[in-house]
């Protein structure tokens, strides 16, 4: 089996895979020693990937290497199924990378637009085999919580639900802004690709996308577990 994890600024999540198949997956507030010894444990891993926007502990490293035989730790160096055009490559979060390796896998490298609607929403363009880059701006809790930090007055809004527009007290009113200012920003981002780069697929992952995707005018696919679809993808290029 492979291990995968993606470890974010506030979580963890960890796949087992048998081949292309996820065999389980589960997200961790981090990846500790103790939630890998339980993982190791459960079967025999031949191989595992790490993408992590945070410094790796050498435990981690060590304890992988000692149990796993083929570790890769991924960053804008590692062999890649497809070209990076990007610019400052060394700054380019890895969890970035491996949504477009997810897309690039499942579409045999047509063209397509990864929409990461998380911490940051982020969007990022593969034309065929290139990776041209994207653009990255405050995801639904940052912009909740930078209305709430600038001001004075506005109270902090922390969960998603139904609202109604234009709001009718001030709690509505920032989560009908913040929400649908979102849900434009998106419709305007794949009207724009889509006019560019005609059949363009449109992938929407994230913790918000869930959330997102019934509310949006146009046909994606979404697609939760892109991004740890993509490292076993880069696991197993650089495996070979």
């Amino acid at each position: 089996m492979n291990l995968v994890a993606d470890i974010g600024n506030s979580s963890a999540k960890i796949a087992l895979f048998k081949g292309r198949g996820i065999v389980s997956s589960e997200r961790y507030p981090d990846l500790t020693v103790e939630v890998l010894m339980k993982l190791l444990s459960s079967g025999k891993f031949e191989k595992a990937i790490i993408s992590s926007v945070k410094t790796i502990p050498d435990t981690i490293n060590k304890i992988l290497s000692s149990k796993v035989s083929f570790v890769h730790l991924l960053s804008a160096k590692s062999k890649l199924p497809f070209r990076i055009g990007y610019l400052s490559p060394e700054t380019l979060g890895t969890d970035r990378i491996a949504a477009v390796a997810g897309a690039h896998m499942l579409y045999n490298g047509s063209s397509s637009l990864v929409i990461d609607a998380g911490t940051a929403l982020t969007f990022d363009l593969l034309e065929d085999d290139l990776y041209h880059g994207g653009n990255i701006s405050p995801g639904i809790r940052m912009r909740f919580e930078a209305l709430h930090s600038f001001t004075d007055r506005l109270p902090l809004i922390n969960t998603l639900k139904p609202y109604e527009s234009p709001g009718k007290t001030t709690e509505e009113a920032i989560r009908a802004g913040v929400m649908n200012g979102v849900i434009y920003e998106i419709n305007e981002y794949i009207r724009t690709f889509e006019k560019k780069y005609p059949g363009i697929k449109v992938i929407l992952t994230g913790g918000d996308g869930a959330f997102l995707h019934d509310k949006l005018e146009h046909k994606i696919d979404y697609i939760p577990e892109i991004v740890i679809e993509g490292l076993n993808y880069i696991l197993e290029y650089n495996a070979k």
